[in-house]
């Protein structure tokens, strides 16, 4: 038996003692040992009873369960479950009762720890999410701060073609900088905003929502387009899941283009594009803009000064960052083990600087990754940043 045990057990017996002696009333030999008179009485009975292991420890819980599941019941509940493995609690308790109704059949809360204990369920493998990244959007305060990318929602021609436009707006100046009909593809989409690029400059921004081709589930929420920006030193903006309204200026656009453009729709491809093309220069040089003053969005836009540049750099790292180039695969190596980083920067250089709890911080240029735990060598990585809540509303 334990010290501890041992010493409250010498108590106990000491207690007995100064009661069976009859020197003192019962009150005042269970204040002195600081107990109430009801634990003194349980004891005395006890000991009188089984002697010195009267007093020892006993389970508080009930000898007998009061709503403890029927020995039945729970041999039904198992083996219909070995005879319908997928099903639920919740559909095996609604057969059983379509069997039989005039039985008390448990909960499914029940069942499903039933099943548990029978070795019939087991637990379902925790998904690591993304750690959350807070990222407030810059303010726009002049032309080509922030560039606004979308696809407007297809829909199809008259003669059953699909239609998927592009759309690219400056946010500041409400300027149309594109409504194209392309495929939702990262190479396609690429080629179409570098041309973009050339003719107007780089914005410093480029904010979109979560689908493909502009954003990925994987780290940072990167794909292989926003990679292609990140690499052009512009800032990734991404919009919370579900809150259309942090694009609102650019939603707007589109409610409009729709409303003049495809009802109904353009009789083939070519002729809708002609559409799109006749609808982007009546709205940049020709519709004022309520947002604006009444003035036209050719009034307030102006070409950034920052040039698409011939050759794409590389991102760099300094001396903190050890570098590595990530895998066809994926992965890096990385204290002897491999680590999977992201697919969509396959052949690109990542840095790994370490934090100040051992752990290690893997980012893209100026993009965090996400963490590489020093016990278990997997990347936790973060998700794509987005604004806070408290920035969730409409944008004007």
């Amino acid at each position: 038996m334990p010290w501890k045990e041992l010493l409250v057990m010498d108590a106990k017996l000491r207690f007995i003692g100064d009661c069976l002696r009859g020197d003192e009333p019962m009150t005042v030999v269970c204040e002195r040992y600081g107990i109430s008179r009801e634990t003194g009485y349980v004891w005395k009975r006890r000991y009188l009873a089984e002697g010195p292991r009267g007093l020892e420890d006993r389970s508080r819980a009930p000898h007998r369960v009061a709503q403890a599941t029927a020995e039945e019941v729970i041999d039904r509940l198992v083996t219909l479950r070995r005879e319908h493995p997928h099903w639920g609690a919740r559909k095996l308790v609604a057969k059983l009762q379509r069997r039989d109704a005039s039985m008390h059949w448990p909960a499914p809360s029940t069942v499903t720890d039933i099943l548990r204990r029978a070795g019939l369920v087991t637990a379902a493998r925790r998904r690591r999410r993304p750690m959350p990244v807070a990222q407030p959007f810059a303010a726009v305060a002049g032309a080509n701060d922030t560039w606004c990318i979308d696809f407007k929602g297809w829909f199809r021609t008259r003669d059953g073609e699909r239609c998927d436009p592009l759309t690219v707006t400056d946010a500041h100046s409400r300027f149309l900088l594109a409504c194209r009909i392309m495929a939702e593809r990262s190479e396609v989409v690429q080629k179409a905003v570098d041309e973009l690029f050339g003719e107007y400059g780089l914005p410093l921004a480029m904010r979109s929502d979560n689908g493909t081709p502009f954003a990925s589930t994987g780290a940072a929420g990167l794909s292989v387009l926003s990679v292609h920006w990140v690499k052009l030193g512009i800032r990734l903006e991404r919009i919370v899941p579900g809150q259309p309204q942090q694009n609102g200026r650019h939603e707007r656009m589109h409610g409009t283009l729709k409303a003049e453009t495809t009802k109904p729709p353009a009789a083939n491809l070519v002729e809708q594009q002609a559409r799109f093309d006749e609808f982007r220069e009546a709205y940049n040089h020709h519709r004022p803009h309520e947002a604006l003053g009444q003035q036209l969005p050719a009034e307030h836009y102006n070409k950034s000064p920052r040039q698409l540049p011939e050759r794409v750099p590389e991102p760099w790292y300094d001396a903190d960052h050890a570098v590595r180039r990530v895998r066809p695969t994926g992965e890096i190596k990385w204290g002897g083990e491999t680590v999977f980083i992201s697919q969509a920067l396959a052949g690109e250089p990542v840095g790994v600087a370490e934090a100040a709890n051992g752990d290690w911080l893997v980012r893209f240029a100026s993009v965090d990754l996400g963490i590489i735990d020093r016990r278990t060598k997997k990347l936790n990585r973060f998700a794509a940043g987005r604004p806070p809540r408290a920035e969730a509303g409409a944008e004007t």
